[in-house]
């Protein structure tokens, strides 16, 4: 993939459109009303590539440890995840990705602690880069299969801005944004600028195409007047293979 991809972080929060192998280990902790929720795992899993253009992604179902009497502790949704790499070209070749994603989301089997149904979740991603800073967009839908009245649908939209100072580390500050139509909802913005910064540990003579590690971390701080939660602290290791 170096010979047709750019060579960016992968985003915290929003979908990388280039396509790679990874495992990603990650736990969130936020403040919400009536709950301080820790979430282990945090809707992220293992990558994988199938030829040039496909890439599908398991994720488990994440562990909700909310610390209160009015919610169950219990598991999330699993998802499935296909990208296709509809273009791209690495450094000598425009240093940009388009790509279209499909996620599906199966509904929960425990106590809630996801959405009350599966749901489908189109989104085109794309980004272009300019020696060491990216400029990284995604925007899709979230469409519930059922229960549209209690859950209402959704678009999001995220936009990230990065920079690669050396050769080990990467910042970038990424704003998330989620459009609320229909259900309880209706109308309602929800809005977060989120911080986060990655350190790669890897081998003296690293290329593209070796194994590396990656620390991450970041916060989600609420910027809209609107939201579910606050301050969400989100650490992370990925493991490229």
């Amino acid at each position: 993939m170096r010979e047709v991809q750019p060579t960016w972080m992968g985003p915290l929060i929003q979908s990388d459109g280039r396509l790679g192998q990874a495992l990603r280990f990650s736990v969130s902790d936020s403040s919400s009303t009536g709950a301080h929720p820790i979430v282990y795992g945090n809707n992220h899993g293992v990558s994988a590539v199938v030829g040039r253009r496909f890439q599908f992604d398991f994720d488990p179902p994440s562990y909700f440890r909310n610390h209160s009497s009015a919610l169950h502790d219990g598991f999330g949704n699993a998802a499935a995840q296909i990208k296709y790499r509809v273009a791209s070209g690495n450094s000598e070749h425009g240093n940009y990705v388009f790509t279209a994603i499909l996620d599906h989301a199966f509904a929960s089997r425990a106590y809630q602690n996801g959405s009350l149904t599966s749901v489908e979740c189109p989104k085109i991603a794309v980004g272009r880069a300019f020696r060491g800073i990216a400029a990284l967009s995604t925007l899709g839908g979230i469409l519930p299969a059922a229960k549209i009245a209690e859950q209402g649908r959704g678009i999001e939209w995220n936009l990230t801005a990065q920079i690669h100072p050396s050769a080990h580390t990467w910042f970038d500050i990424e704003n998330n944004a989620l459009f609320n139509r229909g259900g309880p909802d209706d109308g309602k913005i929800q809005n977060f600028i989120t911080p986060a910064a990655f350190y790669m540990v890897r081998r003296k003579a690293w290329k593209p195409t070796h194994a590396s590690i990656v620390f991450d971390g970041g916060m989600q701080i609420a910027t809209s007047s609107f939201h579910f939660y606050n301050h969400n602290l989100i650490t992370e290791m990925r493991i490229f293979y």
